[in-house]
C-alpha cells in the first residue's frame, strides 16, 4: 500500500504538523545545519548540482526564518536575528562563489548555537507548562513547509 519512504514522509508531516513554534525553529536550525554539511560532502564528491540543491536549501530555510520574524512583539531580539540570518545567507553565498568551505563552517558553528539555545528554551518552558499544569497546543506555521 504505502512505501516506507512514504511512511516516512508521512511521520515527518505529522512531527511537524504537531510541533509547537519552538520545536519549528530547531528544526528548521537542524535542516539548515544537515544541508550545509551535504553541501559541504557533495563539494567535496565533486556533484556540484547536488551541492548547488542543499546550498539552495539553507537559503530557503533561512529566508523562511527572516520571514517568519515578529518585528513588533520581537523588538531588538527579531532585530538581531535578522541581521543574523542576512550575514550567514551572506557567508553561504561567499563561500559557495569562492569554494571556502570554511564559510560553511562558519554558518554551521552559529547555527548550532542557536539550536542549543532554542533547545534550552523548549525546554525551560515545558517545564513551566508541566509546573501549572498546562498542555501546549499543536500549532502550524509558515515553517513547517521547509524545515
Amino acid at each position: 500500500m504505502y512505501g516506507s519512504g512514504n511512511g516516512i514522509n508521512l511521520y515527518k508531516k505529522a512531527n511537524v504538523t504537531t510541533a509547537g513554534p519552538q520545536r519549528l525553529v530547531v528544526m528548521c536550525y537542524e535542516g539548515a545545519i544537515s544541508s550545509l554539511k551535504i553541501a559541504q560532502e557533495k563539494y567535496g564528491a565533486r556533484e556540484y548540482e547536488a551541492k548547488a540543491k542543499a546550498v539552495q536549501k539553507v537559503q530557503d530555510i533561512l529566508a523562511l526564518l527572516v520571514q517568519s520574524l515578529d518585528f513588533e512583539k520581537g523588538g531588538e531580539i527579531a532585530r538581531n536575528l535578522n541581521a543574523l540570518y542576512t550575514y550567514m545567507v551572506r557567508r553561504i553565498i561567499e563561500g559557495d562563489l569562492k569554494r571556502d568551505m570554511k564559510a560553511f563552517d562558519e554558518v554551521i558553528s552559529m547555527l548550532e548555537e542557536l539550536v542549543s539555545a532554542w533547545r534550552e528554551i523548549g525546554a525551560a518552558s515545558q517545564d513551566v507548562r508541566a509546573r501549572d499544569g498546562q498542555e501546549g497546543e499543536p500549532q502550524t506555521r509558515m515553517l513547517a513547509g521547509a524545515c
